[in-house]
């Protein structure tokens, strides 16, 4: 009898006891959101940070910033499994798709509409260097500043779109070749540091914002094709439902009641408008790029045997063709 008395006792409480409760955002995992350093890491992390709030309140989670001073220590971040969301330019965002689990969940789409930006080599207005001409007709003379080789705009492009279709190549062109971010290479040069350096036309736009005078003194002397702009990933491992629900508040962020407020925080990243969805297709144009510099590389190359390279050309060609099967899958 007191069995049956204490069973029914226990089913009544359980009956009577409120719903679980969901897990305060306090409480709750951190989203772990990456971002690539175009100028020193601290300025990156705070033009994202107000969108980065209104994640965390929309999500009902908090969202943590992983901001680091290199594209290589993104890398790293990325494959050591630190990172939930990224926002990463071309090679990077290739590399995590192809190699660390992630996948593209929309693109940057800026301010002035423009589909892309273009890679450039910026020099001091006032010094020796007036034109490209004059860059070329000099090797081993001039010092070079340029960004890490996981940088489409600083490395990838002006390898592949100047100086291999010249056989040529930076490091060995260049009296001196130093490796920073793209808001210290273009102080480097407008200090007269170093002679010329690469770029981009959106990151000069910022440049130009914060350092007025020193952008004052630069002379462009060449620019690129123009490249898509940069993507944001995110990891597979998470629930589908959470990587819905962050596509879901990128795409309609600054479209929504508070778009004139979510609009400004856009304007603090890169001048953008907002994002637009994408998939790995996105990445295309960016495995092309590498692609074409292998191949310019490959048959520059001074080789003992012809069948050794083209045994190289056509592994390049069956990467090449697997990558995009990857893709597009």
């Amino acid at each position: 009898m007191w069995s049956l008395l204490l069973c029914i006792g226990i089913a009544g409480a359980a009956a009577a006891a409120p719903p679980a409760q969901p897990v305060p955002a306090a409480q709750a995992t951190p989203l772990r959101f990456g971002i690539l350093p175009t100028g020193g890491p601290a300025e990156s992390r705070q033009d994202w940070q107000a969108l980065l709030d209104d994640l965390a309140k929309a999500l009902n989670r908090p969202v943590e910033s992983v901001s680091v001073s290199t594209y290589e220590g993104m890398h790293q971040a990325i494959a050591a499994g630190r990172v939930d969301v990224a926002f990463l330019s071309g090679k990077l965002a290739l590399d995590s798709v192809l190699n660390n689990n992630m996948q593209v969940s929309v693109r940057l789409t800026r301010l002035d509409g423009t589909p892309g930006y273009r890679s450039v080599l910026i020099a001091r207005r006032s010094g020796p260097i007036r034109n490209l001409a004059t860059l070329l007709a000099a090797p081993g003379r001039w010092r070079y500043a340029r960004s890490e080789p996981l940088s489409v705009s600083g490395y990838l492009v002006p390898e592949a779109q100047l100086f291999a279709r010249r056989d040529l190549s930076s490091d060995l062109f260049f009296k001196s070749v130093t490796i920073n971010n793209h808001q210290n290479n273009a102080l480097a040069v407008a200090n007269g540091e170093v002679d010329v350096a690469s770029n981009n036309d959106a990151d000069l736009e910022r440049f130009a914002v914060r350092f007025p005078r020193q952008h004052a003194q630069l002379r462009v002397l060449w620019q690129s094709d123009l490249i898509p702009h940069a993507v944001l990933v995110v990891s597979r491992s998470l629930p589908a439902e959470t990587r819905a629900a962050v596509r879901r508040f990128l795409i309609d962020y600054g479209r929504g009641g508070d778009a004139v407020r979510e609009r400004r925080n856009l304007l603090k990243i890169h001048e953008l408008s907002g994002f637009e969805a994408a998939d790995n297709r996105a990445l295309l144009p960016f495995e092309e790029i590498e692609y074409i510099l292998e191949m310019q590389q490959a048959h520059s190359a001074r080789w003992i045997d012809e069948n050794a390279k083209r045994a190289r050309l056509e592994r390049l060609r069956a990467e090449h063709d697997r990558i995009e099967r990857q893709l597009t899958r």
